[in-house]
């Protein structure tokens, strides 16, 4: 079954638009013209796939037949980079649409500690309003734009045309938020079994559509997803503790929330409702240039449950081919002159239990000795200081305000000691360390440790000192249900995702040099002829001809 197709059958229904069932794929081999049109877009689609890696993409390349062959007919950045240190999903989100790395967003993790919240646990979740009474960072918690302290480009469109409107669908409340900003028309995102949005947002009835759709969909089991030839080659099982995974088909029970958004059919949901607001809010149809940004967030679920290397994620990628493409032919269908970008928030690495039986031994869990709280409790034995001595969730370790001020830099000290000496622990460096590097100029992939880490660096929320792991090291300990494989290191498949550009009539043409997800924002800017400026990424030219894209 098709994703998309089963969830926007009855979504599309309202209007006069023709069924999805009817429509003819996009031809993927169709000749491109040979120069970008000079014409603005009516309609910027920014797609996201979560966890859609450099190396996933090239793995599965020469197997994509539609919506991915057709994107990757157009202008390839095969070697994009989330540049940054702290490679998870909020990080990664927010530079897409803001042309600025964490350092500037803001948001330095998924979670980080301010010891200052009003709240037990003292964590903040990025996005998250943690100043209203009673919420905690966990699943009581109000979705909100609060902590992303840059503009996106929806809101940069908006200053220049105020009829501009600016929509964003995703999987992921954080991947909407961070793509959609603080000005958005509509902001819809999955949470458990049907799309929620802020409080107190009134309920379109595209979303009230889609929900009754995916609703039937959510509610009834799923059968077995056809196993493509190309996967039967990896689907070998794999045993994880308690589990045995790599063989998987996506068989579930009706109303198992976990199965059903760790599956293809997240997606079609998510596809299934952008397409339904494109066509309720008749955007691209106006005057000015609309933008929709969409969070693709199944592959991420579908690699933490399951990894990177089995049936699971090669179904997956076929699946969102055939999810992608549909939603394209239904916007050709409609006759919308759309520009389309795709790109990714971070990449990952496949289940350390794969990795190992494939005889590299230099696959690990991370041992409990690198908890700050380990750390902390020898420091804290050591220099007589008692309570807690150090906090962090993982990579950021915070000094504890209960240490006195005047024992703070010999914490510090013997906290960088203690890190660097354990043999899992690849570099620790202190805030000072980091707030006195500058950014980095050279390609991303020459850049140091401390450079990466000096883009993820924010002064009000960052640690007092970051910790990186060797490369191959997971942060997980012992894997769990829909937890067995992970990313946010600062190593190359974290940081890796493809940047694709297209739109019809494109010279289609490839680059392989590497460019940074926050090149994205001027170079949407200057099709469009939005004049953008200060920001951390550079305009890429996407006219192979002799004129160029980009301003001069």
């Amino acid at each position: 079954m098709k994703a998309f197709a089963a969830a926007a059958a009855a979504l599309l229904a309202s209007t006069a638009a023709p069924a999805l069932a009817q429509q003819a794929p996009a031809a993927a081999t169709a000749a491109p013209a040979p120069a970008l049109p000079r014409p603005k877009p009516k309609l910027i689609v920014a797609i996201s796939v979560d966890q859609f890696s450099a190396d996933l993409f090239a793995q599965y390349r020469n197997r994509f037949t539609d919506g991915l062959a057709r994107l990757s007919q157009g202008v390839v950045f095969p070697s994009g980079y989330q540049s940054h240190a702290a490679t998870e999903t909020c990080p990664g989100h927010s530079t897409i649409l803001t042309g600025m790395r964490p350092a500037h967003t803001g948001i330095i993790a998924n979670t980080w500690l301010d010891q200052k919240a009003g709240r037990e646990d003292k964590m903040v979740y990025c996005a998250e309003d943690e100043r209203v009474p009673g919420t905690e960072h966990g699943s009581k918690y109000v979705p909100s734009d609060w902590h992303l302290k840059v503009p996106t480009l929806g809101e940069m469109m908006k200053r220049a045309d105020p009829a501009t409107r600016v929509v964003a669908v995703a999987g992921k409340d954080r991947a909407a938020i961070m793509m959609g900003g603080h000005q958005i028309d509509q902001v819809w995102f999955w949470n458990t079994d049907r799309f929620v949005s802020y409080p107190g947002r009134a309920t379109p009835a595209v979303v009230q559509r889609a929900n009754d759709a995916v609703g039937k969909l959510f509610a009834a089991p799923q059968a077995a997803l056809p196993l493509p030839g190309y996967c039967k080659g990896l689907a070998q099982p794999i045993a994880v503790g308690t589990q045995t995974l790599g063989t998987g088909r996506f068989e579930r029970a009706g109303g198992d929330a976990k199965a059903f958004r760790a599956s293809p059919a997240l997606d079609g949901a998510v596809f299934a409702l952008a397409a339904g607001m494109i066509q309720d809010m008749k955007l691209g149809q106006g005057a000015s240039t609309d933008l929709i940004a969409i969070g693709a967030s199944a592959t991420d679920y579908i690699g933490h449950a399951m990894g990177t290397q089995g049936s699971e994620m090669c179904i997956q990628m076929d699946q969102l081919d055939q999810t992608i493409g549909a939603f394209l032919a239904q916007l050709d269908s409609w006759g919308l002159d759309y520009e389309v970008m795709l790109t990714a928030d971070h990449g990952a690495h496949d289940m350390t239990e794969r990795q190992q039986q494939r005889a590299m031994p230099m696959e690990a869990h991370v041992d409990g000795s690198v908890a700050a709280k380990m750390v902390g409790a020898a420091i804290g034995r050591d220099l007589g200081i008692a309570g807690p001595v150090l906090l962090g969730p993982e990579s950021d370790v915070y000094i504890s305000d209960s240490v006195p001020q005047a024992r703070r830099a010999a914490v510090l000290a013997e906290a960088k000691k203690r890190y660097l000496a354990l043999p899992q622990v690849a570099a620790a460096y202190t805030r000072d360390e980091i707030a006195a590097t500058p950014m980095a100029t050279t390609p991303p992939e020459l850049w140091t440790l401390l450079e990466r880490a000096r883009a993820s660096y924010d002064p009000q929320r960052s640690g007092d000192l970051m910790v990186m792991l060797r490369p191959r090291i997971t942060t997980i300990g012992t894997p769990g249900p829909y937890y067995v494989e992970t990313h946010g290191s600062p190593w190359d498949y974290d940081r890796r995702v493809p940047i694709l550009f297209w739109r019809k009539g494109m010279a289609g043409f490839e680059q392989p040099l590497s460019v940074e997800t926050v090149d994205i924002v001027p170079t949407l800017a200057a099709t469009i002829g939005l004049p953008v400026s200060g920001l951390d990424g550079r305009c890429l030219d996407l006219d192979a001809g002799a004129a160029d894209t980009c301003p001069r």
